[in-house]
């Protein structure tokens, strides 16, 4: 807006400059005619007075002729006693001489003194200007992890030089552009004032124009005074306001020198977290190629529910994007300092931009989160948002006596199986109003503590939860091409996708109705406000029907799993859409005897339900995919136990026909031998003898075949 002022300004003066040179050049010119007749006068004068000099071949003595010659010669170049009959050459001569002082003089002044002032000053200002966006550009690029104290220290030094040297410049050229106003129009009437004057003398003390002279004097006499006057009046108001504005200057930069700091001190410049408008300048992230990008510095500000910028040298603004129901959140960009990222309310639209100093990245962050709650429509916006911070204060630090008073009014809940959730919002009905009626530390446990970032799994694993060998640091691909493992092909059945952004996490006490979740996004968002927390990793949150996965949108790894059978609570805050939370039931934690439950908070881009619907379907079809493998593993025993019964009936048959077939051999061995015993003694002894020809392979051998 500054710039927009000083850019109407400037065209202002150039354009009295350029009226200036024009008006100068006519008056010049009048000088210029002024004396080229005061020295036609003289020479007629002094060529009447050489007539008798001259010799005319035909005009001979002619005393009359030079005599007449010689009277006005004396007339026009001599002076006389009688005021009324002075001659012409005086007359000129003064004339010149009250052009040169009272017209000329003043516009030739204001011509090479202060207008090329302006010039000189417009010229410094830009160098300044120039230097101070270099320093801020070099101080943009800070690196965020590799912080080099002396290199810093010289870029703040630099920083705070060029910036205290274009605030003095700038302070002194709109100081010379406000007065060029009131010297515009005293160096216009002066000029004019003095040929007025000039003519004026000129004409009542001509005799040529004796005839009508006093009441021409008397008509000017009045008109002349009157301009004089306002010419006077006009100056001792310029030096009154040149007076004024010295003073400010001197005040503004005894009170400005804090802030020429890049980072001025917050105890003297706190950071102002009720704003519903915000405007100054930032870096902007522009893509230039796939990955490259480069970084603009523009002036931003907001304009009701739109965050505006405008370039030098427009006379507008243009819009960026609508910032109502907006995300706005910290994030690490290029290794710099103080950025944020913008995303519209329906993910299509985001912008990536860099504060110049911490308490405008924490003001700018503030201001986006107020307006996008679209506080900026009642009647009072600044005072709402004071009451919803001072509502998140008191969240987060309840009282004492509070506390304690409660903990004695707190009535006594039997322990009861938790119903069966088939909505996304888990159970809503007598449950809901028994825990409405419980003070706030029955749902989330006393001093817990907040998690604001995510774990990676390689320094810590969730409480409770078993990770193989294979699992650690395992890369995920997100479109569900994965190895043909069984388990693997059954998360194929539901396999979906989602943008999220970690909010916190805290231990809960109840996880039996959503007012859990409701309450932990409540003290999470407001220990995030409190405590200036404005950074939010970014994930993909995949859903199967085996788990929930947290993966890191560029490595494709694992941040976090959790099993589905544990997730045994989930809802979407009841007015924003975009947050929602689920609580994860684990084994050990603060007490290791018994279960707890973790309520973790997400923020994603306008699909808050969504995401619960498909963790509904997801527990649906992982129930039916239960039930389903119940039933085979049922048919499968009924089936073992009808072959194992076969067999067992096959190996009884078996068994029954050797028996039989060894009774029938018995029998028949046994059966006696009518013919004589000599042949059956016979019989024997030639087997035998058989047996002992045919050695010990030939005994196992009949043996085998017995």
């Amino acid at each position: 807006q500054t710039r927009s002022l000083l850019g109407v300004f400037e065209e202002d003066a150039a354009a009295i400059s350029n009226y200036i040179n024009q008006l100068f050049q006519a008056m010049h010119r009048i000088y210029d005619a002024q004396n080229e007749l005061s020295a036609a006068t003289h020479l007629t004068s002094k060529l009447l007075k050489e007539y008798e000099k001259q010799r005319f071949p035909l005009g001979g003595d002619d005393e009359v002729m030079t005599s007449t010659l010689q009277q006005f010669a004396k007339v026009i170049d001599e002076a006389s006693t009688c005021i009324s009959l002075t001659l012409l050459i005086s007359c000129h001569a003064v004339l010149s001489t009250q052009l040169a002082d009272a017209m000329m003089f003043p516009i030739s002044q204001f011509k090479e003194r202060d207008l090329k002032e302006i010039l000189t000053l417009k010229e410094v200002f830009q160098i300044a200007s120039n230097d101070h966006d270099a320093a801020i550009t070099r101080y943009s690029r800070l690196s965020k992890r590799r912080e080099n104290e002396k290199i810093k220290a010289e870029v703040t030094e630099d920083v705070y030089t060029s910036r205290k040297k274009q605030h003095q410049t700038m302070m002194h050229y709109f100081c010379a552009l406000n007065t060029l106003q009131y010297k515009k129009k005293i160096a216009m009437l002066e000029p004019l004032l003095g040929y007025m004057q000039a003519q004026v003398i000129s004409v009542s003390e001509s005799f040529f124009f004796k005839m009508g002279s006093e009441n021409l004097t008397e008509q000017l006499e009045e008109f002349l005074t009157n301009i004089g006057t306002s010419v006077q009046n006009v100056r001792r108001e310029m030096e009154c306001e040149v007076e004024n504005m010295q003073q400010t200057i001197e005040d503004l930069e005894v009170a400005s020198d804090p802030l020429y700091l890049p980072d001025p001190d917050p105890t003297k410049f706190p950071v102002h977290r009720n704003l519903t408008r915000k405007a100054g300048y930032l870096n902007a992230r522009n893509k230039t190629g796939l990955v490259s990008s480069s970084w603009e510095r523009q002036f931003y500000f907001t304009q009701g529910g739109n965050l505006m910028s405008q370039a030098r040298g427009d006379v507008a603004g243009g819009l960026v994007m609508d910032i109502d129901n907006c995300s706005v959140m910290a994030v690490d960009c290029e290794d710099r300092r103080y950025c944020f990222q913008i995303t519209s309310f329906d993910g299509k639209k985001s912008s990536i931009l860099q504060a110049e100093s911490k308490k405008d990245y924490e003001e700018w962050i503030c201001t986006i989160n107020n307006i996008s709650k679209q506080i900026y429509l009642s009647e009072n916006p600044e005072e709402i948002a004071a009451r919803v911070n001072q509502s998140a204060l008191e969240a987060v630090t309840p009282s004492p006596s509070f506390q304690q008073r409660h903990e004695s009014m707190r009535p006594t809940v039997q322990s009861r199986p938790p119903a069966a959730r088939t909505s996304s919002t888990g159970s809503l009905g007598s449950e809901s109003a028994a825990l409405f009626a419980l003070s706030l530390d029955s749902l989330v446990a006393p001093d817990t503590p907040i998690q604001f970032d995510i774990i990676s799994p390689v320094s810590e694993d969730l409480p409770g939860q078993a990770k193989s060998s294979g699992q650690l640091g395992r890369r995920t691909n997100p479109f569900g091409e994965s190895g043909g493992s069984k388990s693997e092909t059954e998360d194929l059945i539901l396999h979906q996708l989602f943008i999220v952004r970690f909010l916190g996490s805290m231990e809960v006490k109840s996880d039996e109705s959503p007012d859990v979740v409701y309450e932990t996004m409540r003290q999470i968002l407001a220990a995030r406000a409190i405590h200036n927390i404005f950074r939010m990793t970014e994930s993909h949150l995949l859903v199967t029907c085996d788990c929930l996965k947290l993966i890191d949108p560029q490595t494709q790894v694992t941040r976090l799993r959790f099993p589905l059978p544990s997730v045994v609570l989930y809802a979407t805050h009841q007015e924003n859409k975009r947050l929602f939370g689920f609580v994860l039931r684990t084994s050990g934690g603060r007490v290791e005897s018994r279960q707890t439950s973790v309520c973790y908070i997400f923020e994603s881009n306008n699909e808050g339900e969504k995401i619960c619907d498909s963790v509904g379907l997801a527990k649906q079809i992982a129930f039916h995919a239960e039930l389903d493998r119940k039933a085979s593993e049922k048919q499968k025993e009924i089936d073992r136990v009808k072959e194992k019964q076969q067999k067992e009936l096959n190996k009884q048959k078996q068994i029954e026909k050797d028996l039989e077939e060894q009774s029938r051999l018995i029998a028949a061995s046994s059966r006696p031998n009518q013919s004589s015993g000599e042949g059956q003694f016979v019989v024997l002894s030639s087997s035998q003898s058989e047996d002992s020809d045919l050695g010990d392979d030939g005994k196992k051998k009949r043996e085998s075949e017995a």
